[in-house]
């Protein structure tokens, strides 16, 4: 009999989470997506979890009992040209009991970063794109029909309803669309040569890259830029911008927000132009967890949840003038929790750590996210 995991590495599609419906019963262990008509008290969210790794981060994600959980990316580390290769890395953690769990008790929302994109920093011109767009989709159950399998990304977004509240998430899509990044010269030295030395010497010292003032240079791309908009002017209570890198920090020299100019802009200009209120940022990435929190001409102080990583540390600080407190520089996860039934809707946002022990926390009242 050809189990699951033989039909990932042979190249064939897993059974959707949709045809498991029709079919009568859910898939055992496979990612399911929520289906929006509840509304979750407890967010869970996480990113870069390397698949040939000990994954015990799962246990102390079930202990907080989330309603959901959002991948934020690298949720494997492809790092290849090859599907078949990309395939067989999805299946190490499908076949991770503890992830099984995860998938039997939670739904799962998630985006892409850059290692499960495909490669290192990729972007627009990563020639394997539209093969990594199907493992990717298969892999999380998206079901035939879905649109993430079609248009110029795979940006998603889900409102979730109940007695009168809404709950939005969107997840951009930072890879398929990106422009090329622009590099510090960096002496001669080739960048992973550089990487390493940092890596080995724990310098606190900023990344290889820096702002794009070009307007025109994007990580969305004109039509997923459309598809936000739409977004965010659609009415929620609060919103989740789910995003695989950081929005707010300034300056990592890493990937982010920030190296894009226009992008950059542009998200603070929508949230105005739209009055989108009570709009919050997670993000992934940096392999630490730290609270950053931008209030300079905004239309309110945008805050941004770092959660990295779920397997992954890294022992370089980069600096960052919007920080809010310290790093947390050790395996964690994110948790937001929402007090729906306060006057005064409340919510919190802790960094886990795998103990299950809170490291990091900030508590926001949701009437301080408006549109002045």
């Amino acid at each position: 009999m050809i189990g699951r995991r033989e039909l990932l590495l042979a190249g064939l599609a897993l059974p959707t989470l949709e045809a498991s419906i029709e079919g009568g019963s859910a898939p055992v262990g496979r990612p399911r997506r929520p289906d929006g008509r509840s509304l979750p008290t407890r967010i869970a969210f996480g990113s870069c979890a390397h698949e040939e790794k000990r994954q015990p981060i799962w246990d102390a994600v079930l202990e907080a009992r989330p309603d959901v959980f959002i991948f934020l990316g690298d949720n494997v580390y492809g790092d290849t040209r090859d599907p078949s290769v990309l395939r067989a890395k999805y299946a190490k953690l499908q076949d991770k009991p503890e992830f099984q769990r995860l998938c039997a008790q939670v739904p799962i929302l998630a985006t892409w970063d850059d290692h499960d994109y495909g490669e290192n920093d990729a972007g627009r011109d990563y020639p394997m794109k539209e093969e990594s767009r199907g493992i990717f989709c298969d892999f999380w159950g998206e079901p035939s029909s879905s649109v993430r399998r079609t248009r110029e990304g795979i940006f998603d977004a889900i409102t979730f309803v109940s007695e009168g509240r809404r709950l939005q998430v969107i997840l951009p899509d930072l890879r398929f669309n990106r422009t090329p990044i622009r590099s510090l010269e960096l002496a001669g030295t080739r960048y992973d040569d550089w990487a390493k030395q940092v890596e080995r010497d724990g310098r606190e010292v900023p990344g290889p890259y820096e702002r794009n003032p070009d307007m025109s240079a994007t990580m969305l791309g004109e039509t997923q830029w459309q598809w936000l908009e739409e977004q965010l002017a659609e009415p929620a209570d609060l919103r989740i911008l789910a995003s695989s890198l950081q929005v707010v920090a300034d300056f990592p020299g890493w990937e982010a927000w920030i190296n894009y100019t226009g992008d950059h802009q542009r998200l603070l200009q929508a949230i105005r132009k739209h009055r989108a209120d009570g709009l919050i940022c997670i993000s992934g990435d940096t392999h630490y967890a730290e609270i950053s929190r931008l209030d300079l001409n905004t239309p309110y102080p945008l805050w941004d949840f770092t959660s990295s990583g779920l397997t992954e540390v890294w022992p370089v600080t980069p600096p960052n003038s919007r920080r809010v407190g310290s790093v947390l520089r050790e395996k964690n996860f994110g948790l937001i929790t929402v007090d729906w039934l306060s006057p005064r809707t409340s919510i919190l946002v802790q960094a886990i750590d795998v103990s299950g022990v809170p490291r990091l926390e900030q508590r926001i009242s949701l009437d301080t996210l408006r549109v002045s």
